[in-house]
């Protein structure tokens, strides 16, 4: 049986207008480009990183 992989609820609750390109890019990376917006993620620590880097524009949950 096949191993369950940690994923992570990711939110976005801050707008990307006025931001720096790159948090704008992050946030797009993360698959978050419009207020309101959830993906659910594979905790990696690539993942991880881009979340710290738009820390002030997300929020995270333990989906499981």
């Amino acid at each position: 049986m096949a191993d369950k992989k940690k994923t992570l609820k990711v939110t976005q609750t801050g707008s990307s207008i006025g931001r720096r390109k790159d948090q704008r890019a992050t946030l797009v990376g993360l698959g978050l480009n419009k207020m309101h917006r959830t993906r659910e993620l594979e905790d990696t620590p690539s993942v991880r990183g881009m979340i710290n880097k738009v820390q002030h524009l997300v929020r995270v949950e333990d989906a499981g």
